[in-house]
C-alpha cells in the first residue's frame, strides 16, 4: 500500500510537506510491535473529538479502541481539557521527593476510597508497566522484610499480558505471548494453564486441581500469584469465572502467597464493574492501575497495596520502599485524572456500559456461525471476535479506514473496546465493518 496515498497535499498550506514528514516517520520512527524495514501503512490524525479520530485529510474514523483502551470519555473532553488548563496556570510538574501538592493528595485519597477494600497506600507511576514493576518490587521487599528472600518466583497463568519492561514480560505468556523471545534473559516463574472456567460459570475442576497442586508445590518460593483479573487483555482477549479469581484469592490467604490484580485494563468501569475484582468480591493485597485513569489524556499509573504489606516493607531492614520515578505524582496527570474520575462518577456510566454490552450481544453474537470465526466474547464495554486464521494487519487496517473506523487487530483476534459515550448509531456501524472484513479473503493469513 502507498502510504502517501491517504493524503490531499493540496487540502492546506500546512500538508506541503505531509509526504516528506511520513517518509521520515516511517524510515526513522519506531511505532509499537513494528518492522522499520517491513513497516505497515501509518494514519496520520490531526484532532480527535468524541469518539472520532479526524486525519490529516480530513476524514473521521470513529474509534473502536479509546486509543488502546484508556480514551473511555472520547476525545478532547472539555471538562478534562478545562483541568488540564487550570492546572497548567499553577505548575506543570515538580519533584515529588519530599514535596506533595493538593493534586497528588486528592487523587490518592479518591483512589483509597474506590478501589478494592483495605487497598490504602498509594504509589503513583508513570506507566502500567512500572506499575507491575513496583507491584512485583513490593511483592519482594514484602518478603525480604520478613527474612524470606527465597520467595523470589511469581505465580501466574498462560496467556496473560502485562506490559513491556522486564520484569512485566517475564509473566507475560512465555511461549504464545510477544515476549517468548526474550525467554533465555527473563527469570523464570511458575505458569499454569489459562482458566477453562467461562465467565458466568463454577470453577471447571481442572482449573481447582491446577490451582491446589501449583500453590502446594511452590508456595515456599512463591512471592505473589498475579494475574489480569476475570479480562487477559493483550494476552488473548479472554474472559474467564469470578470463582477462578475467588479461589485464587483463597489460596493466596491459606498458602501465605501476595495476590496482585493487574487492573490496567479492566479497571474504571471496561467490564462493567469499576474494578474487576469486584465481580469477585475480593481484593488483592496490591493492585496496578492505569489507562483509563487520566481518561486517555496523560500517562499516569498507580500501585496500591494494604497497611500490612506496606508497613512490612517500611519496617523491614531498608526502611524505605526502593523505587522513585522522576515524574512520580506529575500535577498535570494528578489534576486530570481527578477530574476524569469526577466525570464517572457524576455520569451513570454503567448503563453506558450495558448498552454498549447489549448492542455488542445483539450484533456480533450471530457471527459466531461465520466459517471464519472460531468464538465471539463479549463482556462489558469489550467485544471480541477471534478467527480461526490470524489477521493481515495491513490488509483488514486499510479496509477499516476505508469504512470510515479505527479497530487495530492483532494475531487472530479483531476486538474493539468503544469510547462509553459512544452513540448506537456509531457502534453500529464499526460492528458491520467488523462483519464486512470476514468476507474478504486477503484480510487474512494462510496458515503455514
Amino acid at each position: 500500500m502507498d502510504n502517501t496515498a491517504i493524503f490531499n497535499a493540496s487540502s492546506s498550506p500546512n500538508d506541503m510537506n505531509l509526504s516528506d514528514l511520513l517518509a521520515f516517520d516511517q524510515k526513522h520512527i519506531w511505532h509499537p510491535y513494528t518492522s522499520l524495514t517491513k513497516p505497515l501503512p501509518i494514519y496520520p490524525v490531526k484532532a480527535a473529538k468524541g469518539v472520532h479520530l479526524i486525519l490529516e485529510d480530513d476524514r473521521e474514523l470513529i474509534d473502536g479502541m479509546s486509543s488502546w483502551w484508556c480514551a473511555i470519555h472520547g476525545y478532547n473532553h472539555p471538562k478534562l481539557n478545562a483541568a488540564l488548563q487550570d492546572q497548567m496556570t499553577r505548575m506543570s510538574h515538580v519533584m515529588f521527593g519530599g514535596i506533595t501538592h493538593r493534586p497528588a493528595i486528592q487523587l490518592c485519597q479518591k483512589l483509597v476510597e474506590l478501589t478494592p477494600d483495605k487497598l490504602n497506600k498509594v504509589f503513583l507511576c508513570d506507566s502500567g508497566s512500572v506499575s507491575v514493576e513496583v507491584a512485583i518490587k513490593m511483592a519482594y521487599q514484602y518478603w525480604i522484610s520478613l527474612h524470606q528472600p527465597q520467595k523470589t518466583k511469581l505465580i501466574t497463568i498462560r496467556k496473560g499480558y502485562h506490559g513491556d519492561t522486564f520484569g512485566a514480560m517475564a509473566v507475560c505468556d512465555p511461549v504464545g505471548g510477544m515476549h517468548h523471545v526474550f525467554k533465555e534473559v527473563l527469570q523464570e516463574h511458575f505458569f499454569i494453564d489459562a482458566p477453562l472456567s467461562k465467565f458466568g460459570e463454577e470453577l471447571h475442576p481442572h482449573d481447582k486441581e491446577q490451582l491446589e497442586e501449583i500453590f502446594e508445590f511452590y508456595h515456599t518460593e512463591a512471592a505473589a500469584f498475579i494475574l489480569e483479573p476475570i479480562v487477559q487483555g493483550a494476552g488473548g482477549m479472554r474472559m474467564y469465572s469470578a470463582a477462578y479469581l475467588k479461589e485464587v484469592r483463597r489460596l493466596c490467604d491459606k498458602y501465605h502467597v501476595l495476590l496482585i490484580a493487574d487492573e490496567i485494563a479492566t479497571g474504571f468501569g471496561r467490564t462493567g464493574e469499576l474494578f474487576a475484582c469486584n465481580h469477585a468480591s475480593i481484593s488483592p493485597d496490591i493492585i496496578c492501575i492505569g489507562k483509563a485513569l487520566t481518561g486517555g489524556t496523560m500517562t499516569m499509573a498507580a500501585t496500591l497495596c494494604t497497611t500490612p504489606v506496606a508497613e512490612t516493607i517500611c519496617n523491614g531492614e531498608l526502611g524505605v520502599f526502593m523505587h522513585g520515578p522522576t515524574f512520580m505524582g506529575n500535577p498535570l496527570a494528578c489534576s486530570v485524572a481527578l477530574a476524569s474520575i469526577e466525570l464517572l462518577e457524576t455520569t451513570d456510566w454503567q448503563s453506558k456500559v450495558k448498552q454498549i454490552e447489549q448492542q455488542l450481544k445483539n450484533e456480533l453474537m450471530p457471527l459466531q456461525k461465520h466459517a471464519m470465526v472460531k468464538e465471539v466474547r463479549v463482556l462489558g464495554a469489550i467485544g471480541v471476535v477471534e478467527c480461526h486464521q490470524a489477521v493481515h494487519v495491513a490488509n483488514i487496517q486499510g479496509y477499516f479506514v476505508e469504512q470510515g473506523v479505527w479497530i487495530r487487530p492483532f494475531r487472530n483476534l479483531i476486538y474493539m473496546m468503544p469510547p462509553f459515550i459512544i452513540q448506537k448509531v456509531a457502534l453500529q456501524q464499526l460492528c458491520r465493518v467488523v462483519k464486512g472484513s470476514l468476507e474478504v479473503e486477503e484480510h487474512f493469513k494462510k496458515p503455514a
